[in-house]
């Protein structure tokens, strides 16, 4: 009889497997390297297969769920609590194998390619804007070394350093010069290469209907739907919004004994990229808080958001409002 769920410690090379004979009990480890991984389970008949949710797991489970079999994914922090002992391959195994066995575990939905494809451009280009913000940031500090003062903005400070280079020709040294001038180029080389995947971006969600779906909720954008559709993988994974907050980290800490449960903030939990898209998505409609319900701009008069200045007027910020809306 074959067992009834295996797992597997996944790594590049070489792979711990973990079951238990359902007749005997006998517990079997066994170590395939990563050429015989795809021949043992393409022998055996269907059936279930736990990895934790690392990397190259969603891949590997696409690749067994073609074989037939039931693939489920652990979350790594549901996993940590049954490794024994020391730990390694084996024990990381029998962990996975015992985790699964838990009857209200939760299990990661398993992304199509189309999904991770999405994510991987979204991690491109948060990496690209972060190197962008980097670079400008330098060519201000460098530039105000020599009296130039660049105004606030990505693209005033751009335009502003072209003309106090060209003003300063002759005060600055050649080779400065010359490099700052280098660093203007690689900006505009970065927004090209921004402005490229954003392209992408939008036309990914043209042609998805989730993505279009989510895009109808106030303050959600290109970005925030096409991260959520890829992130989320499968909706119904979730039973209910609050369990998708609780996965975002968008729901109170909480902290009991004895009966009394004190809440505090927000958890900070779970994909931190969408849970800032997420925010800065409602940022933008309370920004408009004159269309929102009365209960919820009652709300915002006893939980006011950092845009609230001290005259009580609510600032709005027009560069700030344009990227949320894009978001």
């Amino acid at each position: 009889m074959e067992p009834t769920t295996i797992a597997i410690d996944l790594a590049k090379r070489v792979f711990q497997i973990h079951y238990v004979e359902p007749v005997t009990g006998a517990i079997r480890s066994k170590v395939l390297k990563r050429a015989q991984l795809v021949p043992f389970f393409a022998n055996r008949p269907a059936t279930c297969v736990v990895m934790e949710a690392c990397g190259s797991a969603h891949h590997w489970a696409r690749v067994l769920a073609r074989l037939g079999h039931d693939v489920r994914l652990i979350a790594a922090q549901f996993v940590r609590p049954f490794v024994k002992s020391n730990k390694n391959d084996a024990a990381d195994a029998a962990a996975i194998w015992e985790a699964a066995q838990r009857p209200g575990m939760r299990f990661v939905a398993v992304k199509t390619e189309d999904q991770q494809a999405m994510l991987a451009m979204h991690r491109i280009r948060q990496q690209l804007v972060r190197i962008r913000v980097m670079q400008v940031n330098q060519l201000r500090g460098l530039l105000y070394e020599f009296g130039v003062i660049l105004p606030a903005g990505r693209r005033a400070s751009i335009e502003a350093a072209k003309v106090a280079l060209a003003s300063m020709a002759e005060q600055l040294p050649t080779m400065l010069a010359d490099s700052l001038q280098d660093q203007i180029s690689r900006l505009r080389g970065l927004d090209e290469q921004i402005a490229r995947i954003e392209q992408r971006i939008l036309e990914w969600r043209r042609n998805n209907d989730a993505c279009r779906r989510i895009s109808e909720i106030p303050g959600v954008g290109v970005l925030t739907a096409t991260a959520a559709v890829s992130v989320i993988g499968q909706a119904k994974t979730f039973r209910s919004g609050r369990e998708f907050a609780a996965y975002l980290g968008l729901v109170p800490r909480q902290n009991g004994s004895g009966g009394k449960v004190k809440l505090g903030g927000i958890s900070k939990r779970g994909d931190v990229y969408l849970r800032t898209l997420l925010i800065h998505g409602a940022r933008s409609v309370i920004s408009s808080s004159r269309y929102l319900p009365e209960r919820l701009r009652q709300m915002l008069t006893r939980r006011p958001t950092r845009d609230k200045v001290k005259s009580g007027v609510w600032a709005v910020d027009g560069r700030r409002r344009q990227a949320a809306s894009f978001c």
